[in-house]
């Protein structure tokens, strides 16, 4: 059955919502999110600073509202370029996660500082949070969910997981059906830290006359980590 049409209130609100969104997100660019300023983007978009509250009812709300939305844009762009691979390519799989997030961070730096950048002073990300962060998570450990039922083994990790270490990688182990064996959510747990850390080094300007060619140098390095994964 087609959806009933919008009626123009909702139209109208949705529109302005959007415009808020934007508004805020070009501060995010020239000031951060820690100066975000509900005040401002009224003023940005000439409304009454109560006319924003009524759409978005506190400036932490709205913070929310954008760090949900640049998860699940990273999510998606993430998704539809692993879904692009075959999916007996666990390496070129594993290769299309990992630069679907630099492609994403480099075309969207202040968005991904938002979400992976330094926590803004005073805010605690609500739950509504957890699901849009967990997709880049969820793509790569599937990958190697994958690649474990193809009786595939890390190239590289500890020959035996201490039992302290099994039970502090529980959640990880379990995050995927049927669960990732301790010797995979470790390198797992590696690579993705080896992942994002290398992106925001390169971001945050800490490879600057450091490495000369940046998309040589991470080229190189998802393909060590596929290798470590067990995944060539």
């Amino acid at each position: 059955m087609p959806a009933a049409p919008r009626t123009a209130r909702a139209t109208a609100r949705a529109e302005l919502t959007r415009a808020i969104l934007d508004s805020a997100a070009t501060q995010l660019a020239d000031v951060g999110p820690a100066a975000l300023s509900v005040r401002a983007v009224a003023r940005d978009l000439e409304m009454a600073s109560s006319a924003v509250y009524r759409y978005f009812p506190s400036r932490d709300a709205l913070l929310t509202a954008l760090i949900i939305e640049a998860y699940d844009d990273l999510g998606a762009a993430v998704e539809s370029a692993e879904r692009a691979v075959r999916r007996g390519d666990l390496r070129g799989r594993w290769r299309a996660v990992a630069h679907g997030v630099r492609d994403w961070a480099v075309g969207h730096p202040h968005r991904y500082a938002l979400t992976h950048g330094s926590p803004v002073p005073g805010y605690a990300a609500p739950v509504d949070t957890v699901v849009p962060a967990t997709r880049v998570t969820l793509a790569l450990l599937t990958v190697l969910r994958d690649a474990q039922a193809a009786g595939r083994t890390p190239a590289a990790g500890p020959a035996r997981v201490p039992a302290a270490e099994k039970a502090a990688l529980g959640p990880v182990m379990a995050f995927v059906d049927p669960p990732l064996s301790p010797a995979f959510a470790v390198r797992g747990l590696t690579a993705w830290a080896t992942l994002f850390g290398h992106v925001s080094l390169e971001l945050f300007g800490h490879l600057h006359r450091g490495v000369l060619d940046y998309d040589t140098h991470f080229a190189t390095v998802v393909d060590q980590l596929a290798a470590d994964l067990g995944l060539t």
